[in-house]
């Protein structure tokens, strides 16, 4: 007997409402019905952006579980998640930034049934970073699409920024996840059956939006658990701020190819498998 869908958990800062609407149409077609979303929007965002946001929310059909303003310390997104979690309740949850779109290799429900019958209590997924065709950072149109504004997906938060491109999509309610759903400590998921982690985050804005998150942090008015979320956005604004704003789409180590959410890339499960199993953490030089 097939478990009930999952409930959605995520933690929703000031993104696009074109980019919401897209995402909620994504995780519902994908058969998600309970979304269990709480904002938070940092002191910098006008209080009317973020109440457009919560009424297309609504509009959307999805009533946010709360919202909340002030500094985005490292912690912060993890208690508010752990927060959502609870009151989900028992079952599966789904894991999911605004910015990344999940995509399977089958239906969730055969996803799930799978994890359950190998004993497995989490199912893991591995970032594929989504950019323009020219590498800029630019905006999108609605009416055009996500695939069509950002065609390419490579690897660049590991292969590039150091960061971790493990994430923990699915994970029963009563596995703990770590700071940034890379992690949970005691299960491993299987490796074999990675879910491919669209991720949309470089787009317009972005640049300001990491410019902030190093500022913040080095001064302290953010609290950190570790530099390396700001040494990742360092390391982008150190790459673009090279090359005029542009992200190398032409370096082979970061694999971009056009890719897109309406079929797994070609080769993926041995692609995603050769990366989840042999990442390990960056360990600084001295040089870095």
């Amino acid at each position: 007997m097939l478990s009930t869908p999952p409930a959605l958990i995520s933690v929703i800062g000031p993104v696009e409402v074109p980019l919401l609407a897209a995402w909620v149409r994504h995780y519902r077609w994908l058969g998600i019905e309970r979304f269990l979303i709480a904002f938070h929007f940092p002191e910098h965002v006008p209080d009317r952006h973020g109440h457009e946001l919560q009424a297309a929310c609504r509009e959307l059909g999805v009533i946010p579980t709360g919202s909340s303003t002030g500094p985005w310390h490292e912690h912060t997104n993890t208690e508010l998640r752990d927060t959502l979690r609870q009151a989900a309740g028992p079952g599966w949850h789904l894991l999911a930034d605004a910015d990344e779109f999940q995509q399977y290799p089958a239906p969730l429900p055969e996803v799930i049934a799978q994890a359950e019958k190998s004993g497995r209590r989490v199912i893991g997924g591995l970032m594929l970073d989504r950019v323009a065709a020219s590498g800029h950072l630019t905006g999108w149109r609605p009416e055009g699409g996500l695939d069509l504004a950002y065609p390419l997906g490579g690897h660049l938060t590991h292969r590039l920024l150091r960061g971790d491109p493990r994430k923990i999509v699915l994970a029963r309610h009563d596995v703990t996840v770590s700071s940034g759903n890379h992690r949970a400590p005691g299960h491993r998921p299987d490796a074999d059956r990675i879910c491919a982690v669209h991720h949309f985050k470089w787009r317009s804005g972005v640049l300001d939006d990491l410019r902030r998150r190093v500022q913040h942090f080095s001064s302290g008015t953010w609290k950190e658990q570790s530099p390396a979320v700001r040494d990742e956005a360092s390391r982008l604004l150190a790459h673009v701020g090279q090359r005029g704003g542009v992200i190398n789409i032409s370096d082979p180590r970061l694999a971009f190819r056009r890719v897109n959410l309406d079929r797994m890339p070609f080769g993926w499960p041995a692609e995603a498998r050769s990366i989840f199993t042999s990442w390990r953490p960056h360990v600084p030089t001295g040089q870095d």
